[in-house]
């Protein structure tokens, strides 16, 4: 028996033909864990800190905890080349090593004290997205070696719904259940839920993998599947230009959003109003943002379409200082829906932009690096959100992001006139 033979799945393991039901359920169920960490340490631990009166600054930097979501592509070579529990395969032993760390993790959290003491409540989400993000890497990896290319497309969706599901799960579901069994309870009830997310994992089939190569040193692996993708990249003709817009895009956003729990808490919205409308009232307006995106793309060409939705997100901030003006329940509702499907509608013309951009030669390495760069702003000018607010007060807080979109506009103006998008992919 040779090597890569002593890391498949155990022979005693019924298989079934790629890609079919059975695949799918559990691409939806892995979609479902790997969704449910994401909101633990973002928004949800947003509106504990918030409740529990924590300053603004500090409640800002949490958006620095999600930096391992950007720089996962850093160990996501040692997924490839290491097995830590032999027996389960190479995918299926690294969600088995990374999703109990997740549900420690979040265990941690739950018995932290943000009035207290900050500090393990910081270390606790830190560790949230680190062994999130590893578990993000395994799932990734076993949906595109599970599924041939023909269904991938299928299978990319089974994963979004299961992802989404736990969002509104942790997000809302979490905010709402705090209000019955506290915070503590809410936290462990969801650190629950992460470990019982080792059945799906342990009862998933590994999918049929090349073997393992270790005949490539490390620096030639490095070149190979980093500096090349990242020199073709830069050398085109506004690569610069290209790379600013895709990490200004998002700037407003991401001063806006981080601020969000804190926002809704100082304007008098309680737990439920605030779970209602980051939960079951957002999920549908998302889900219809993505598809009308995709159909304005093809409408209206690329680059008008990236325009149009820039101009509709910079509008539908502008609600933010409305309601500063006017706190009132319906408006938050109506905020969210709107904000919620205009960030999804822009989402489907920016990600098919950063598609286009990828040479067919370094696609995924160019597409990862291109997507860390996209929510840069968030996981850093985000988390000094809360200090620019604590100066400027809500209504000029929001005004100003607002505003932030305009540079990222800009730039696709300038991209439009001397680097209009491409056709198709670069290369």
């Amino acid at each position: 028996m040779d090597a890569s033979a002593k890391i498949t799945a155990p022979a005693t393991r019924p298989q079934t033909a790629a890609g079919g039901s059975r695949h799918l359920v559990f691409m939806a169920l892995l979609g479902f864990a790997s969704g449910l960490p994401l909101a633990l340490s973002g928004f949800t631990l947003r509106q504990w800190l918030s409740e529990e009166h924590v300053a603004l600054g500090l409640v800002g930097l949490t958006a620095n905890l999600g930096l391992a979501y950007l720089l996962k592509f850093l160990w996501a070579p040692l997924l490839d080349q290491v097995v830590p529990l032999p027996g389960f395969g190479r995918r299926r032993a690294w969600l088995l090593t990374a999703q109990p760390l997740v549900a420690a993790a979040i265990l941690w959290l739950a018995l932290g004290n943000p009035a207290g003491n900050m500090l393990p409540v910081f270390a606790a989400g830190a560790l949230v997205a680190l062994f999130s993000a590893t578990q993000d890497i395994a799932i990734d990896a076993w949906r595109i070696e599970t599924f041939p290319a023909a269904r991938l497309g299928v299978a990319t969706a089974a994963y979004v719904w299961g992802y989404r599901a736990a969002m509104l799960v942790s997000g809302s579901g979490a905010i709402l259940l705090a209000g019955v069994l506290g915070w503590r309870g809410s936290l462990l009830t969801m650190a629950a839920l992460m470990a019982g997310c080792m059945l799906v994992t342990w009862f998933a089939p590994e999918p049929v993998m090349a073997p393992l190569h270790h005949e490539h040193g490390f620096a030639a692996r490095l070149r190979e599947g980093v500096v090349e993708p990242l020199r073709e990249f830069v050398s085109r003709r506004g690569a610069w230009v290209m790379l600013a817009y895709v990490a200004l895009f998002k700037l407003g956003e991401a001063l806006a959003g981080v601020m969000l729990p804190s926002f809704y808490r100082a304007m008098g919205f309680d737990r439920a109003a605030v779970a209602v409308a980051v939960g079951p009232l957002s999920l549908p307006a998302s889900l219809a943002g993505i598809a009308l995106g995709g159909w304005l793309v093809a409408r209206i060409r690329l680059g008008p379409a990236l325009i149009a939705t820039g101009l509709l997100q910079m509008a539908i901030m502008g609600l933010y200082v409305l309601i500063a003006f006017h706190p009132a329940e319906g408006l938050l509702y109506a905020t969210s829906v709107a904000e919620t499907f205009v960030e999804s509608l822009a989402d489907a013309a920016y990600l098919t932009y950063l598609s286009l951009l990828c040479a067919p030669a370094f696609t995924a390495t160019q597409y990862a690096l291109l997507s860390s760069i996209a929510p840069l702003p968030l996981r850093t000018l985000g988390g000094l959100s809360g200090f620019l607010a604590a100066a400027l007060g809500w209504k000029l807080f929001y005004s100003v992001a607002m505003l932030s979109s305009l540079p990222g506009m800009v730039l696709m103006l300038i991209i439009l006139r001397w680097y209009p998008p491409p056709a198709k992919r670069a290369g």
